[in-house]
């Protein structure tokens, strides 16, 4: 299931500073972004085989919705402090982008198009 994680913020007189080091359950070999999101668009609507995710919305907010097949939760992600992390059987979706939001995703598994499952569970 999907783990919330808060990362320690360093802060000083110059801004904040956030340190992603040995931290992530795994190693990370591709990294994209999500913005520009309009409206009520929906993106995610899939689970995966294999990758782990870990979501940290950089700039504005977004929601997370998690099925595992077992619970349903909807995570909010309104600060770069939070990290969520997606196990390969969590079915995602991400909506209620505000304006300006970027979400920012680690992935560790290089992009497969047989990894995707659009099934919900």
């Amino acid at each position: 299931m999907a783990k919330l994680l808060e990362f320690k913020t360093i802060s000083d007189e110059r801004g904040d500073l956030i340190v992603v080091e040995k931290l992530l359950p795994f190693e990370v070999k591709r990294f994209y972004y999500i913005f520009n999101v309009k409206g009520d668009d929906i993106r995610g609507g899939h689970r995966h085989k294999k990758t782990i995710q870990a979501l940290i919305c950089l700039g504005g907010k977004c929601r997370v919705f998690v099925d595992n097949g077992k619970s349903e939760v909807n995570y909010k992600l309104d600060s770069p402090h939070k990290c969520l992390l997606l196990a390969p059987e969590d079915w995602h979706t991400m909506d209620q982008f505000s304006e300006n939001a970027t979400l920012l995703v680690m992935a560790s598994e290089y992009y497969d198009k047989d990894d995707y499952i659009n099934d919900r569970i």
